[in-house]
């Protein structure tokens, strides 16, 4: 398959506005006939479906959650990236641009991450109208903060809630457009399928969680944004529900995934403290910003952190990278962490934790200080751990954090299904290798607010849409396969619990495609998922119906797909004989450790198809061309 980015052609400061020009348009009387199918209601999709409601449409949004108040948006802590330049320090749109392609390790596309540092001013004129409350300085103007991967402070953040804050300002326009009646919420419902007509994207098949009802929807377009995989690891920062289910019914109806290897290990996770643990805990990395990582000098020093002098601390990332220090990217502070760590160094019982210490911060600045920037922080680290990170350091360990893989999608972020769009976490366009911090809820709002209304317009105005009913046959097949499936989970009534077939799974994937891959590892990676999966399919227990509410069933399902994409996340990882950001790849890197890419051979996004079910993925290549940054060796020194 050829695949067609659709980047406009002209100087890459005008290709968005060119391109929105020579978008037709569908006018207001128009947009009342048109349907449309939002699944998602985080960031993105609550500002896709409010966006689209306010110009007329008619939509449906869905999320498996109570509320959209619940989306896993409200878990991004430390702030949103804007190439504003309040605190004019050098900060432009190009440098944004420069940054973010330099920080996913020049696997991202040019057009894309351009289009979303110039969009990134407008998002925050957008919220501070909606009347979210970002932190401001003294006089009354919003205040910055650095993150990772940046010499300049552009992060506007609420506290440590960001998320939360800018998620209640999606979700007040969402719920606007419900009072008006041009948006109809569809909660605590998942989508199980996507119904695909004449080769268009032609609705959903969902299941109510509550009652267990099936039921079809019909729009002239679908968009997903249903979030990212990260919990196909099992331990992950994400949210328990957080899920790949859409997208995957959607790759295997047709839309092609991309870059599935690329994950993302946040470096400021609380350690894992027993096999109990269902999740992670992430520690923004907002705190980067005061507090100084380092581990004893001394392998294995057993001394408690206050005891041990400032010259037998190593403060590892400020000795290797001085010019960013503890703000190196994300990619690079996780596998720094990992080798202190492997070589001895590490603090804790598990002697897997550095230390994030702020008693430099507190001495400078005064703790009622530190205690308005991260409070909540320091709050939730202090329920959890039971330690007083103002009195002594906090311990912190990478976890699998965000995706940058996902669906693949074009310039106007639309599949390779047409009529099936996708945004935000769930496709892969604007991040590469690695994400900088506080650039997912930057994506999310772009792609919601700014970029659906005008493509998917286009979408519409562009195409003729004949009338698909409950009756056609590719509508029955989709509803039939989907309860097909329902209906096996519920039959094997095995021996293994759901929760012990996913936590083997996620020790396979994090083992051997996890902060560090090599392709011995993965070939073995790969034959012990599909024997996982083959016994899933034969000894899993899913007590309870499928007629009302069963998280047991409804856990099945979604792990059931993850047992098939982390075949495909090792079948990428091993095909990609490369390092590039969170893909390290043992076998390459330069001698002092970092990664080493291959642009000769790997410079494309690497776009797998779906071919059945005992048929290998299809590798698709869209070629990566960069004409304003030029790939080099990545150096934060």
């Amino acid at each position: 398959m050829t695949l067609d980015a659709r980047i406009p052609s002209g100087p890459i400061e005008e290709a968005w506005a060119k391109s929105c020009f020579d978008m037709k348009l569908v006018n207001p009387a128009n947009k009342r006939k048109h349907s449309l199918i939002v699944v998602g209601s985080g960031l993105a999709g609550g500002a896709a479906a409010a966006s689209l409601g306010e110009l007329g449409y008619k939509v449906k949004c869905f999320c498996f959650q109570d509320s959209p108040r619940r989306a896993h948006s409200i878990a991004a802590q430390g702030g949103i990236n804007a190439a504003k330049n309040y605190p004019n320090d050098g900060e432009s749109v190009f440098r944004l641009f420069y940054d973010t392609v330099k920080g996913g390790d020049f696997r991202a596309r040019e057009g894309n991450v351009y289009r979303l540092a110039q969009i990134s001013t407008k998002i925050i004129d957008q919220c501070v109208a909606q009347g979210v409350p970002f932190a401001r300085e003294y006089g009354g103007s919003l205040d910055n903060r650095s993150f990772g991967g940046a010499q300049v402070s552009r992060t506007f953040y609420a506290r440590g809630q960001t998320g939360q804050q800018l998620l209640l300002g999606a979700y007040q326009a969402l719920e606007r457009q419900v009072h008006a009646g041009s948006v109809t919420m569809i909660p605590r419902t998942e989508m199980l399928d996507l119904i695909v007509v004449d080769g268009k994207a032609r609705g959903i098949v969902a299941r109510n969680l509550v009652t267990g009802e099936f039921s079809v929807h019909i729009a002239d377009a679908v968009i997903i944004a249903s979030g990212g995989y990260s919990n196909v690891y099992y331990l992950s920062t994400n949210a328990k529900g957080s899920n790949a289910t859409a997208i995957w019914r959607a790759y295997k109806r047709g839309a092609l995934f991309a870059n599935p290897c690329f994950t993302q290990i946040h470096p400021t996770c609380i350690p894992v403290s027993g096999d109990y643990q269902s999740k992670l805990t992430l520690m923004s990395e907002s705190l980067r910003n005061d507090g100084r990582i380092w581990v004893p000098k001394k392998k294995g020093d057993p001394r408690p952190p206050d005891q041990i002098p400032e010259d037998e601390r190593d403060y590892y990332l400020e000795r290797r990278y001085p010019s960013f220090g503890n703000l190196v990217p994300r990619d690079v502070a996780s596998r720094n962490a990992k080798a202190m760590c492997d070589e001895g160094y590490g603090v804790g019982k598990s002697g897997l934790g550095v230390y994030l210490d702020f008693s430099e911060s507190i001495a400078r600045l005064g703790e009622k200080t530190v205690r308005e920037r991260y409070g909540n922080l320091f709050d939730m680290y202090q329920r959890i751990t039971d330690e007083n990170p103002y009195k002594v350091p906090m311990r912190i360990y990478p976890a699998i954090h965000y995706t940058m893989g996902g669906l693949w999608v074009d310039y106007q972020l639309q599949s390779t299904i047409p009529g099936l769009f996708v945004l935000g976490e769930a496709n892969f366009s604007d991040h590469g290798a690695n994400r900088l911090g506080a650039s997912a809820l930057m994506q999310g709002l772009s792609d919601g607010y700014f970029i659906i209304p005008y493509t998917v317009g286009n979408y519409l105005a562009t195409n003729k849409f004949a009338k698909v009913d409950e009756s056609q046959a590719e509508v029955k097949e989709a509803v039939a396969s989907a309860q097909q499936k329902i209906e096996k989970l519920l039959s094997i009534k095995g021996e293994r619990t759901v929760d012990s077939f996913h936590r083997e799974l996620g020790k396979i994937l994090w083992d051997d495609c996890g902060m560090a891959r090599t392709a011995q590892g993965l070939e073995s990676a790969i034959g012990r998922i599909r024997a996982l999966r083959e016994e899933y399919w034969q000894n899993v227990t899913v007590p309870g119906s499928g007629d009302d509410l069963n998280e047991s069933l409804e856990k099945a399902g979604r792990v059931a797909d993850f047992f098939e994409l982390a075949e495909l996340i090792c079948i990428d990882a091993r095909d990609r004989n490369e390092s590039c950001g969170g893909h390290f790849r043992e076998e390459y890197q330069t001698p002092d450790g970092e990664a080493l890419r291959n642009d000769e051979q790997y410079s494309y996004v690497a776009a797998w198809g779906y071919r059945g079910p005992d048929a290998p993925p299809e590798l698709n290549k869209e070629p990566l061309e960069f004409h304003y940054v030029h790939p080099s060796q990545r150096s934060y020194k």
